[in-house]
């Protein structure tokens, strides 16, 4: 996901009359109360997996029906029977419309994605609309090329920031997390970009949103960073890669999740997020990316 998706979640009524028509608005909604009012029976339903978690969804997969209306959207989301939202922007709506929605729904929403740009514009007007969501943790969640810079010292003054920003969360009640990609495991003056975050933050403060696809992407295996920093991993992004190395839907590819799993403990995972960047099919990735997840709870 890139910044300038976040820029585009910005302006999501110039996105909606650009992108989506009213013959599409109006199908998403017919899709959401169909989807609403199938029986208990029905495959996918929250209620027919007892597990040990919930499971969410990175609204990001969502994004050009989060652009047409937020309240349908998450009905549909509701009805396949995710239980946790991860927010990557509020399309237009206040904090508070988003809570009034969301519990509605009888959703929660323990995380939202968070730009660079306003963490540095700010972190108490960050912290202020978290907490109106009911947020628990507010993620930074990409670094754009001009961001990322081309010396390793962008990633401790980054580091440096954010366990001040991490404080101010902590002393509100919430937790700062970073999400990573695949670039910050590219070598930078002899160094690794993810490593620095993981030594340079204070464990207390700073928590790590590990995206699985973009772990696997950069050739790392995440048992070993479970291993090594027990507990830090507080969020995952559930992501599958199919055989020619892009996104697919969870379950469906070649990353065998059931291992990662099983050291859920270890790592220190508290919410699980389905997530496909990019998808023909965005029903297909939610009914497959629940029903696999609960399956693995």
């Amino acid at each position: 996901m890139t910044m300038t998706a976040y820029h585009t979640h910005r302006q999501a009524g110039k996105v909606a009359a650009d992108t989506l028509n009213r013959r599409h608005f109006l199908k998403l909604s017919a899709g959401a109360a169909g989807v609403a009012a199938l029986p208990l029976s029905f495959g996918v339903s929250a209620h027919n997996h007892k597990s040990a978690g919930a499971v969410g969804l990175q609204l990001y997969t969502l994004r050009d029906w989060m652009a047409v209306s937020v309240p349908a959207t998450l009905k549909m989301v509701a009805a396949v029977g995710y239980q946790e939202l991860e927010f990557a922007g509020y399309y237009n709506h206040k904090p508070s419309e988003i809570k009034k929605i969301i519990d509605g729904e009888g959703l929660s929403a323990p995380s939202a994605h968070t730009p660079l740009t306003d963490f540095e514009g700010g972190v108490n007007k960050v912290i202020d609309s978290a907490l109106e969501v009911g947020h628990k943790y507010v993620v930074l969640p990409y670094l754009t090329e001009e961001q990322r810079g081309s010396t390793i010292d962008v990633y401790k003054n980054l580091a440096e920031n954010m366990n001040q920003w991490g404080e101010a969360c902590n002393k509100a009640g919430l937790t700062l997390a970073y999400h990573n990609h695949d670039f910050e495991f590219i070598q930078t003056d002899g160094e690794i970009p993810y490593h620095v975050l993981l030594e340079e933050t204070q464990k207390d403060l700073v928590a790590m949103e590990m995206d699985l696809y973009w772990m696997v992407k950069a050739n790392k295996d995440p048992l070993a960073y479970f291993k090594k920093y027990p507990g830090r991993f507080k969020l995952w992004h559930v992501k599958d890669m199919d055989s020619a190395g892009e996104f697919a839907d969870v379950g469906t590819g070649t990353i065998d999740f059931a291992p990662l799993f099983a050291r859920a403990s270890q790592a220190g995972v508290e919410h699980y997020f389905v997530e496909r960047d990019k998808t023909q099919d965005k029903m297909a990735t939610l009914i497959q990316g629940q029903k696999a997840v609960a399956a693995l709870l």
